[in-house]
């Protein structure tokens, strides 16, 4: 491909973070997250439901930035694999550099710092520990050989960092409103699936056929065979499902969760079966799809339709 007629950090971001497709997930994302724990004042204070605009874009355009953040760590942790396996990537092959990568980073964390202090300054104690805990990914928590050899542990590990940022995306909602902090237990089950829900995402995009398999990359289809690898996804959509449910019935939305998150689970079931008995080239980006429906699915579900069905 061609980079000479487009600036390269239009290519880069097609290639690595590419905004649109990025931009629905997050938007859903935090949107999701901002109307729950709206959702949670109005039922613990007995009073209308509103939500800030203010609000709404804050949170978006910092897990905006959290996102691109978590991209920039990945191409530091991947750098070593990616030159010796997948040199067609744009860091190994010059397109950008990590130096360059580093600054458009720590600017983005710029705009979170004074879109943060703009909003409620007190948001700036989970704004640091969304980047504390990005650092220490980042380093791999020094124990980068060790991790190697624990896949699995590389994969909840990695996952906390999701729940940290939907506990931020939620304070740009209850921090300004003066709540102090969401009582109910709803904001956990909130919390939890979001963790699980990330699983989901991680696990379906690395579910491959076998022929699409590369060297070098370390999928769960190719550590665990085919149809572990499916298992484990649908599991980690049932405790999903589960902990979305609970969240859901704290704001009387349970019914749409389940019905939902049901119904797409039925569809990633058909795929899991249909990708073990007949792995076709390409049969692993449907899980891949799956994964992001399910995502737009759940946090909609969870935190913007139950107001829709209210109006």
């Amino acid at each position: 491909m061609s980079t000479t007629a487009e600036p390269r950090w239009i290519v880069y971001q097609r290639e690595r973070f590419p905004i649109l497709a990025h931009g629905a997930l997050i938007a859903a994302f935090s949107s999701g997250a901002v109307c729950y724990s709206a959702q949670l004042r109005a039922a613990r204070d007995g009073t209308a439901f509103s939500v800030r605009g203010a609000s709404l874009v804050v949170a978006f355009l910092s897990c905006l930035l959290f996102f691109f953040q978590l991209r920039v760590s990945d191409e530091h942790k991947d750098f070593d694999d990616d030159l010796r396996w997948r040199p067609y990537r744009p860091v190994p092959r010059g397109l950008v550099t990590l130096r360059e990568l580093t600054w458009v980073a720590a600017s983005g964390a710029l705009i979170q710092l004074g879109l943060a202090l703009w909003l409620e300054p007190h948001l700036v104690a989970p704004l640091f520990a969304v980047w504390g805990f990005m650092a220490l990914m980042t380093r791999e928590f020094g124990v980068r050989e060790w991790l190697r050899r624990h896949p699995i542990t590389v994969l909840w590990s990695h996952m906390l960092i999701l729940p940290l940022i939907d506990l931020y995306a939620t304070a740009c909602d209850w921090m300004p409103s003066g709540a102090g902090r969401v009582v109910s237990q709803g904001l956990a089950w909130f919390l939890v699936a979001s963790f699980f829900n990330g699983i989901v995402v991680e696990l379906g995009r690395k579910i491959r056929a076998p022929a699409d398999e590369e060297r070098g990359v370390e999928t769960y289809s190719a550590l665990w065979g085919a149809r572990r690898a499916t298992l484990a996804w649908l599991g980690a959509m049932v405790c999903t499902l589960l902990f979305a449910t609970l969240a859901a019935r704290e704001v009387g939305a349970a019914w749409i969760v389940a019905g939902l998150l049901g119904a797409i689970g039925i569809a990633g079931a058909v795929t899991a079966r249909r990708l073990v008995a007949n792995p076709v080239p390409g049969a692993g980006k449907r899980a891949e799809l799956i994964s992001g429906l399910w995502t737009i699915a759940m946090y909609l579900g969870v935190g913007v339709l139950p107001l829709v069905a209210r109006l």
